[in-house]
């Protein structure tokens, strides 16, 4: 009898084990690549990536995330003025953090100035804008963010596509991590000076000759890789980035459709919008007007807030910038309390 009673449960026992359920074995199947996908996996292994297997293997582990769907469509640059954007990022904190900072690093940062003929101050504006020195480089995986835009947001498809595309063909041979460890932000950018693929593909640098280019860990890398963006968009070494202009009564009514300096500061000044440094006549320029705290403020820029713009299009992303490196000189420059 006890014999009889064993032998049925294992039977039973073997029975559950050969044969599990129709929804246990749905749950563990994995959703086949889209067309677009699979063809995607074919460019990038005809280009000199992956295999288009090992692309697809990877792209299969991709989560779509409807917080950057939501996030993607609302940058703060179209939805503040400067008298709201400027709080956010030129505060006593920002700015503290980048003179300690400066401080800190001053002889890397003097090397990579006068290596790239930018000044030190910029560079560490731009990291402290972007991650606050560091500190916020992104939560999300950027195989994520870059596939969730890639495949599902029409709008921007073929230039998120392209950036999926340049981060396989970098792949973990020269980044510090492999492709589905990396983090950013929502966009897919990276490290402390926010690059996207495409970015670090053309303009990072290996400064500390490691091999790799390490934007998250290397301070060499990450200054080196921003200095060098800017030179490679065309900044001038000692030359002005925006002075205050003082309107006349009567001056003409512009509106620029970009920071692109298209006029002489001569013509600007005859049509009513004097700055109050001293600049030369013949400097390429043009005006932006910002809604400050206490009312309209008139800017002259020229190229180098022109290439600031280069690394992110609003003009008020590059009047924060300015504004944020010019009071970490300042700091820098004071002497550090005893």
């Amino acid at each position: 009898m006890i014999r009889r009673t064993f032998l049925i449960l294992l039977c039973a026992l073997a029975c559950g084990q050969a044969a599990p359920s129709a929804a246990s074995a749905a749950a563990t199947a994995k959703t086949p690549p889209s067309a677009d996908q699979r063809a995607f996996a074919a460019e990038v292994a005809k280009d000199g990536g992956p295999s288009a297997q090992s692309v697809l293997e990877t792209l299969a582990g991709a989560k779509v995330q409807q917080s950057i769907l939501d996030a993607i469509a609302r940058p703060a640059e179209k939805t503040r003025e400067w008298k709201d954007y400027r709080p956010i990022f030129v505060t006593d904190k920002r700015i503290a953090d980048g003179v300690a900072f400066r401080r800190a690093n001053a002889e890397l940062l003097d090397r990579i100035g006068g290596e790239y003929g930018v000044p030190p101050e910029i560079i560490v504006a731009i990291i402290g804008v972007e991650t606050g020195y560091g500190k916020n480089t992104g939560k999300y995986r950027v195989l994520d963010a870059l596939s969730t835009l890639a495949f599902n947001y029409p709008p921007r498809a073929k230039f998120f596509r392209g950036e999926l595309k340049q981060l396989f063909l970098l792949g973990d041979q020269h980044l510090p991590y492999a492709v589905d460890e990396l983090k950013g932000s929502y966009a897919g950018a990276m490290g402390w000076g926010q690059f996207m693929p495409t970015s670090i593909a053309q303009w990072a640098r290996d400064e500390d000759g490691d091999g790799r280019i390490d934007l998250w860990n290397s301070l060499p890398d990450i200054t080196a890789s921003v200095a060098n963006y800017f030179l490679a968009h065309g900044w001038q070494k000692d030359q002005p980035v925006t002075v205050r202009a003082q309107p006349a009564a009567d001056a003409q009514a512009l509106a620029p459709a970009n920071s692109e300096p298209v006029w002489s500061l001569q013509q600007l000044e005859a049509w009513g919008y004097a700055p109050i440094e001293r600049v030369d006549a013949q400097t390429p320029s043009t005006l932006l007007k910002l809604e400050a705290e206490r009312g309209p403020e008139y800017w002259l820029t020229f190229k180098n807030f022109y290439v600031i713009t280069r690394y992110n299009r609003s003009p008020l992303y590059s009047m924060a910038v300015w504004q944020l490196a010019q009071a970490i000189a300042a700091g820098a420059a004071e002497t550090p309390a005893s």
